[in-house]
């Protein structure tokens, strides 16, 4: 167990995905702070490692027929997969949600004010993922996927435009943070989600509606940041040493 303490979050999550649904349970940020070990990301949560402990170990004896193991991916295949799965439910979901907290800003608001400051972090959150992800998917991840065929071909790589990849890869993490910290603020004001007595039908599906964005906004950066941007950093820097 101490061995699994000293590990961090992110090489938890990568070795195992299902580790996720445990960090979620603590409130535990497995994406953007993920680089810190169990033991402190406890410490700062004010969990007791304990039982996080005995969840991650329980996981590593159940076997798991399917396992998800984006870590050992092609690069251009992770990419696609980013784009296929967590982008395209951003645009699907960004349109209703929005509509609905609106709506339940417009009934509820009067006597839940927190429901501005909701509505405001969604409205914001939504705004920089559009741009976000149009820059991902016309500049950095093509250019992730030149570098992929330039290994496969035994091909050097052209230096991009904007100079190394690591420019685009801190503008996307800066966007990752203030995502996260935008979808912490909206679960702070709601209270973790909780439903107040006079909660409407649409108040509830808002609420549920909000709380799988933020699933999958952990899981999309944790994709994005501790796995598809350090591997395509080393591909490059492997590929334009021989310029």
């Amino acid at each position: 167990m101490e061995q699994i303490l000293g590990k961090t979050i992110r090489d938890l999550v990568r070795e195992d995905h299902r580790a996720a649904a445990v960090f979620e349970k603590y409130s535990i940020d497995f994406c953007c702070k993920g680089d810190k070990p169990l033991d402190t990301a406890c410490t700062e949560r004010g969990v007791d490692p304990l039982p996080v402990l005995q969840e991650l170990t329980q996981l590593k004896g159940t076997a798991d027929r399917e396992r998800f193991r984006p870590d050992e991916w092609d690069l251009d295949a992770l990419a696609d997969f980013i784009v296929n799965n967590h982008h395209r439910y951003v645009s699907r979901a960004v349109p209703v949600i929005s509509a609905h907290v609106d709506k339940v800003l417009s009934v509820h608001g009067k006597n839940h004010p927190e429901l501005s400051d909701i509505a405001a972090h969604f409205h914001m959150v939504a705004d920089e993922l559009t741009h976000h992800m149009y820059k991902e998917e016309n500049v950095l991840f093509p250019y992730i996927k030149s570098l992929v065929a330039a290994a496969r071909d035994g091909r050097v790589a052209n230096a991009p435009p904007f100079g190394t990849i690591r420019r685009p890869i801190q503008m996307m993490e800066s966007d990752h943070r203030s995502a996260g910290d935008a979808i912490s603020s909206i679960r702070n004001a709601s209270n973790g989600f909780s439903l107040p007595a006079d909660a409407c039908e649409t108040y509830r599906v808002t609420y549920r509606e909000l709380e799988d964005f933020e699933r999958d906004l952990h899981q999309h950066i944790h994709l994005e940041n501790n796995i598809l941007f350090p591997k395509a950093i080393d591909l490059e820097d492997t590929l334009l040493s021989y310029v």
